[in-house]
């Protein structure tokens, strides 16, 4: 049992990790009312989705990025691991996955045009796979700033 008090601490303390957690937490988050802005009704579902505004993806991996930066250096090995990690992911998320996702808004259409027909049945695909660039910039920027207040709330000493 002391293993895993040993192990929450462990994270509780782990700087990067909070930081990560934190800016994760609030991009989802806010994913919830600019949908409720959006859309006129607010669902938590919202919370739960990729895609959006803005980019927990992007949030997630600047904080660790610049929480390794902040406590191991920039000319850590680990900081370059980690920021090269962060631009794949966001590369992805503009790229590969928003691609992805309008594949899928394509496809959705034929199965509407088929069920309209009444020929088949079909589930549709999920659309909101990948992120407008501005909502990756947003992401980096949330994380950014959650950052370097979580350091100077939580972990200054």
């Amino acid at each position: 049992m002391d293993y895993i008090v040993d192990w929450s601490l462990a994270l509780l303390t782990n700087f990067p990790f909070v930081a990560v957690v934190v800016s994760w937490f609030i991009a989802q988050s806010l994913k919830v009312f600019f949908y409720w802005h959006e859309e006129g009704n607010f669902s938590l579902w919202h919370f739960f989705e990729a895609g959006g505004m803005p980019s927990a993806h992007s949030a997630s991996v600047t904080a660790l990025t610049l929480a390794i930066a902040m406590t191991q250096g920039f000319s850590s090995p680990i900081f370059t691991v980690s920021l090269v990690f962060a631009l794949i992911v966001m590369y992805d998320a503009t790229g590969v996955r928003r691609a992805a996702g309008k594949q899928a808004e394509i496809l959705n259409r034929v199965v509407d045009d088929i069920y309209a027909n009444g020929r088949v049945k079909v589930e549709k695909l999920k659309e909101i796979l990948g992120h407008e660039p501005t909502e990756v910039f947003a992401g980096a920027a949330l994380a950014i700033v959650l950052t370097i207040l979580t350091y100077n709330v939580y972990f200054a000493r």
